[in-house]
C-alpha cells in the first residue's frame, strides 16, 4: 500500500485525468466527531461525484475535553496539540483507507478543527498539522483553507458555499445546521453566505447538563417552557443585524449568550427558548425562497425542524442521510480538488476578501 501511495502523489499533474478520488475530513465545532468521506470527484462533468466510503467516529473523552477547552490554551500549548491531533487525524486516516481496502487516492483534503476564529482581529486558527497527517498516511494532503482568506480580508468563513454553488445548484438556497448555522445562495449573479447562528454548539452544551449527548430529536426540547425576555434578548443581538459577509465562533457565543444563557435555571427551558430562537432566524432568512436544501446533524432534530417549518412556507428539502451528515467534509474534499487544480475555491462575495482565490496548503509526506 505504501509503495502505491507514493506512486499517486503525481498523478494528479496530469490534468487529462477523468475521476479523482479524495478523502475529506471535517471536524465541527459541536464536537459530535471526526466526520471521513471517500470520495469520487468526476472533473469532466462538473465535478459530479459519488461518495464511495463514509463514517464518523466519535470523540473519546480525552480528546472531547483536549478540543473543548483548546481556546483556554497558550501558543506553546496550542503548538503541541497541533501536532498531536494531526497524528491522530492521519492515524485514524489510515485506518479507514486499510478498513475500507482504498487503493485510488490522489490527496487527502481536512478542515482540521476550528479553535480560534476572530477575522476582525485577523485570527483564525484550525489545529490538525497537515504534515503530521501526510507522514502518518503517506499521503498528500491539503488543509488550512482559511488564513489565506483572513489574510486577504475576508471573515475566512463560510467555505461552503463554493460546493453549494458546483454541487447543488438546483436548490435557490443551501443552509447547514451544525454547530452554527449558515446559508448560501445566489443574488445578482454572485454567491452569498453568512453564519446564520449558533446551533448545536448551544443545544448540545446544555443538554450536556442534563447528562445527555444531544437533544435527540429535539424531546427534551419539545418538554420545556418559552421564556419570552430570554428569547427576546437573542433575536436582539446585534450580530442579526450586520450585513453579510459576517461570520460566528465560539469566542462569540461565550462572550454574548452563554452568560445570559447560564442566568436561566432551568436548562430545558433554555433548550426550548434557544431551538425557538434557532427557528425563527433560520426561517427569516428562507423566507421568499421556493426550494431549500437543509443539511447538518441538525436535521435529526425533529422539533426543530418543525419549528423552522411552522416560520416558513418555503420547501424544506431533506436528503439522504449520506448527504446530511457528511455534505460538509464532501465540500472540503472538492475545495482540496479546486486548490490542486488551483482553482478559486474562496469566493470574496462570500467572504468579504479583497477578491476571489485558491486557498489551502499543501502538504507533501516527508517520511525520511
Amino acid at each position: 500500500m505504501i509503495a502505491y501511495f507514493q506512486q499517486t502523489f503525481h498523478i494528479f499533474t496530469d490534468m487529462n485525468k477523468k475521476n479523482v478520488y479524495v478523502i475529506g475530513l471535517m471536524s465541527g465545532t459541536s464536537l459530535d466527531g471526526l466526520d471521513l468521506v471517500y470520495v469520487q470527484f468526476d472533473i469532466e462533468s462538473n465535478y459530479q461525484f459519488k461518495i464511495l466510503y463514509a463514517e464518523t467516529l466519535s470523540y473519546s473523552d480525552y480528546w472531547k475535553e483536549k478540543l473543548q477547552f483548546a481556546i483556554n490554551y497558550d501558543d506553546e500549548y496550542l503548538k503541541e496539540l497541533d501536532i498531536e491531533y494531526g497524528a491522530f487525524l492521519g492515524k485514524k486516516t489510515k485506518e479507514f483507507i486499510v478498513k475500507n481496502k482504498i487503493k485510488n487516492l490522489d490527496f487527502i483534503a481536512s478542515h482540521g478543527h476550528t479553535v480560534f476564529h476572530q477575522p476582525e482581529n485577523g485570527i483564525t486558527l484550525q489545529i490538525g498539522n497537515g504534515q503530521m497527517i501526510a507522514n502518518e498516511t503517506n499521503v498528500t494532503v491539503v488543509c488550512d483553507f482559511r488564513t489565506q482568506d483572513v489574510q486577504l480580508g475576508g471573515q475566512g468563513a463560510p467555505l461552503v458555499p463554493i460546493g453549494d454553488q458546483l454541487l447543488f445548484s438546483e436548490y435557490d438556497a443551501c443552509v447547514n445546521l451544525g454547530g452554527f448555522t449558515n446559508i448560501s445562495y445566489e443574488l445578482n449573479g454572485y454567491r452569498i453566505a453568512f453564519d446564520i447562528c449558533p446551533v448545536n454548539i448551544v443545544l448540545n452544551h446544555f443538554s450536556r447538563k442534563l447528562g445527555y449527548e444531544f437533544d435527540d430529536k429535539g424531546i427534551l426540547a419539545s418538554k420545556g417552557k418559552i421564556d419570552n425576555d430570554l428569547l427576546d434578548y437573542l433575536n436582539e443581538l446585534d450580530y442579526y443585524k450586520l450585513d453579510s459577509p459576517k461570520s460566528l465562533g465560539l469566542e462569540w457565543v461565550k462572550e454574548s449568550m452563554f452568560p445570559v444563557l447560564n442566568k436561566i435555571e432551568s436548562e430545558v427551558d433554555i433548550l426550548r427558548t434557544y431551538t425557538e430562537h434557532s427557528a425563527m432566524q433560520i426561517a427569516s432568512n428562507i423566507q421568499n425562497l421556493d426550494k431549500v436544501l437543509i443539511t447538518g446533524g441538525g436535521v435529526f432534530n425533529d422539533y426543530l425542524l418543525s419549528r423552522i417549518k411552522h416560520y416558513t412556507e418555503t420547501e424544506v428539502v431533506v436528503p439522504n442521510n449520506q448527504i446530511i451528515n457528511y455534505k460538509e467534509a464532501l465540500i472540503f474534499a472538492l475545495l482540496g480538488l479546486l486548490k490542486m487544480q488551483k482553482k478559486v475555491n474562496c469566493l470574496s462575495s462570500v467572504t468579504g476578501a479583497e477578491k476571489n482565490h485558491s486557498s489551502g496548503v499543501i502538504f507533501n509526506p516527508n517520511n525520511s
